[in-house]
């Protein structure tokens, strides 16, 4: 409400829909609906983003620094591929991550595209990163300990093939939304394919 500029008081439905709601008592009403409605705001997510980010970020060091020591130090080494077997506990969780990444990209992307909620593009956006990061890092691993385990850097397996279209997934929609300056325009190009007419017309405004 505050972005549009009303000739006279706005209409009572999207009062309703930003404010939470009071009973006989008085007392503002948090419902879930009002708090779905606050979680679709930018200004209400990054302020909450911001004081929650430094407690994640301190439990996630924490929950590194466990794992690494049991992955490198308190686990014995594997009797048939000895102390190569250690990057597993690293290739194994990057790997999952990228493809749960991905799901949550997916349905950040259909919440900008079919409710038009700015939050939706930015997490999708975001989630793209994140996704692309663990998904590099899980090829990475996976070479590594391929080469001696399976004598090769790199061999085409359905799961190493589509772990690389997975990849190169990530790295086009980034592409495709750094290459429009509108961020609207860019969060929904990236997720669903434009139309020849819309392409046409895009092209003749870019014309005049």
């Amino acid at each position: 409400i505050s972005t549009c500029r009303w000739s006279e008081a706005p209409p009572a439905r999207l009062v309703s829909m930003s404010l939470p709601r009071s009973d006989q008592s008085g007392h503002a009403d948090f419902s879930l609906t009002t708090a779905l409605h606050r979680l679709g705001s930018p200004p209400y997510v990054y302020r909450l983003a911001t004081q929650l980010t430094p407690w994640f970020a301190w439990a996630a060091v924490a929950c590194f620094g466990i794992g690494l020591y049991g992955a490198l130090v308190t686990a014995p080494p594997d009797y048939q591929q000895g102390q190569a077997y250690r990057i597993i506990f690293v290739h194994v969780p990057a790997a999952w991550l990228s493809m749960a990444v991905y799901v949550v990209f997916a349905i950040a992307g259909a919440v900008g595209l079919i409710w038009h909620i700015k939050v939706g593009f930015i997490v999708a956006r975001t989630s793209a990163l994140i996704g692309a990061a663990y998904t590099f890092l899980a090829l990475a691993t996976g070479s590594i300990w391929g080469k001696p385990m399976w004598g090769a850097w790199w061999v085409w397996d359905a799961r190493l093939t589509s772990e690389l279209v997975l990849l190169l997934l990530y790295l086009g929609y980034l592409a495709l939304d750094s290459a429009i300056d509108d961020r609207r325009t860019a969060g929904r190009a990236g997720h669903h394919r434009q139309g020849p007419g819309h392409s046409a017309r895009r092209g003749a405004a870019l014309a005049e």
